[in-house]
């Protein structure tokens, strides 16, 4: 269903920081970076889902949506625990503390945070620990 997500951020070399920091206990893994052209790509694995961090396009600051937020999914929840801790050393805010969800469903667990240019997101993992 989806292609790509993309995040803009405002500081380049933070955001691949924070994202290289954050991404990693998720198996998610920086695949390209073009500086020239103000983006990087990252992507899990041989799944062709990428995720794209950039510098707007327009020049314009990037902003973050109220109401939107990326789920990245976890392989286990001590993934989600260290993607949470590994988001908050690098500046993120935490925005849920890792723990259930039940009124997702029954094992549902996750994480959020928000990156230092604001953009929400999330860990996840759906299955039983």
């Amino acid at each position: 269903m989806l292609s790509h997500i993309t995040l803009g951020t405002n500081d380049f070399d933070r955001a691949l920081t924070f994202y290289d920091k954050a991404l990693a206990p998720l198996g998610i893994e920086r695949s390209a970076t073009e500086a020239e052209y103000g983006y990087a790509m990252y992507r899990q694995g041989d799944v062709p889902f990428t995720l794209f961090i950039c510098k707007p396009f327009d020049g314009s600051p990037a902003t973050h949506g109220n109401g939107t937020h990326v789920a990245f999914a976890a392989p286990n929840r001590a993934a989600v625990d260290a993607f949470h801790a590994a988001a908050l050393a690098q500046g993120g805010k935490d925005e849920g503390a890792p723990g259930p969800r039940p009124h997702y469903h029954e094992h549902y667990y996750g994480a959020y945070v928000r990156d230092p240019d604001g953009n929400k997101l999330q860990a996840c993992c759906q299955k039983p620990e």
